[in-house]
Formats: C-alpha cells, structure tokens, sequence
C-alpha cells in the first residue's frame, strides 16, 4: 500500500480521512500534534503528508519547515485558515498545496492522487539528462541541482515545474499546461499557485530574481526556460 500521514487533532475528521483512504489502499498514519507527525514522518516514510495548521504544540507552518530540512515528501495542507497571506506562508515554507475547510472529500484524494503521481512518474525527454547554465546545472534522472557548488532543495512540486520547462528549452509552456500537469485538471484557473512557485524557483535559482534570466514570464500565457 502507499503510505500517508494525517496530522490533524480533530479526531472525527482524522476518522472521516482514515475511512475514505484506505477504502482507497492507502495506508494511513495519525498524529494529532507537530512533534508526533515529525517523529512517524522519519520512521514510517511515508509518500505524502496531508497536514492541518492549528496544531496544539506548534504552527504547521513550523512543521513544514522542520520536515522540508531532509525531506522533499509531498505536503498537501489541509487548513480552516483562508487568508491569503497564511496560504503563501505555508507554500513559501515548503508546502505542495493548500486545501481550506471544508473541502470535498472527492477533490482531497485527487489532489493527493495527483502528489502520489508526482512522485512516480517522469516524463522527461529521453535525450535530456543534464541541463546547464552559468547559474545552475540540473541533473535529471538524480533530480539534483546545483547552484554554486551548493546542492539546492526543492519540492517535489516546484522540480515538477521546473523539469517541464527546462526539458523544453525556449518553448513557451502555457498556464494551462502547467496546472494540469502539475495540479490537475481542477486547478487549470488557479494561475495564482504559478505565481507562488515560480517565484519560488528563481528566488532558488536565479540570480537576479526580480530580473530572471532563465525562467521566464510571458504575461498572460505562460513561462518559458531560456538556457
């Protein structure tokens, strides 16, 4: 079975979660508070953590961060907080994709389906295996890159997006084609969540993020890597 974490302290909710995955074969793990999840996170391993924000011994967001220190795991946030600024923190943080409550069931385990995917299956252009510039070099098959001499860390989303559009050199990709790639079909207007993580990508990358050399914004289309 595919194993995910659920750190939430509403046990009726945690309850409702474990029902629907593992009618699924997903195999589940709960842990109410921060320091329980970060604990089984590093012993079961699991392929994806699905996470609430109001814990009650640490900020989520402080979860993130903790587990983002060694592990690119898919975070799928699954929070009552809707402002703005609190969903930016938790993507900034590291986290893969933010769901507020109350949510569809249904649009839940697509999304973690979709995070699962990611993980499995890469489409890369066969003849690409290492992309470099005078900034950075990407190693694909190892899914590494450099910057420096220093090893930078991505997650699993921001190197999904990344991954299109270097193996695609000078080809605009469009906003369209990124979300359905790397969120799914019912998040094709969520062009926001580009925003997000293509800034995250060039304040990683490159190096002048304001002026970006290689990742490149057409307005109102797409993105576009410039070797």
């Amino acid at each position: 079975m595919t194993r995910v974490l659920v750190v939430e302290d509403d046990p009726q909710l945690v309850r409702a979660l474990v029902i629907n995955m593992r009618a699924r074969r997903y195999d589940v793990d709960a842990a109410p508070d921060g320091a329980t999840a970060l604990r089984l996170a590093a012993a079961r391993r699991p392929v994806a953590v699905i996470l609430d924000l109001g814990l009650p011994d640490m900020d989520g967001v402080d979860v993130i961060k903790a587990l983002r220190g060694w592990s690119r795991v898919p975070i799928l946030v699954l929070s009552a907080r809707r402002a703005s600024e609190e969903k930016v923190a938790a993507l900034d943080a590291g986290a893969d994709d933010y769901i507020t409550k109350p949510f569809s069931m249904d649009e839940l385990l697509a999304r973690l389906r979709a995070a699962v995917r990611r993980i499995y299956d890469v489409s890369l252009a066969p003849e690409t295996t290492l992309v470099e510039t005078d900034a950075f070099s990407i190693d694909l098959p190892a899914r590494k890159v450099v910057r420096d001499g220093h090893p930078v860390r991505l997650t699993p989303t921001e190197w999904h997006l990344l991954e299109i559009l270097v193996t695609h050199p000078g080809r605009l990709i469009t906003q369209t084609h990124l979300l359905q790639e790397v969120w799914g079909v019912s998040q094709r207007g969520k062009t926001n969540y580009l925003r997000v993580y293509m800034a995250q990508l060039r304040r990683k990358l490159e190096t002048d993020p304001a002026h970006p050399r290689y990742l490149i914004t057409e307005p109102g289309m797409g993105y576009r890597f410039e070797a």
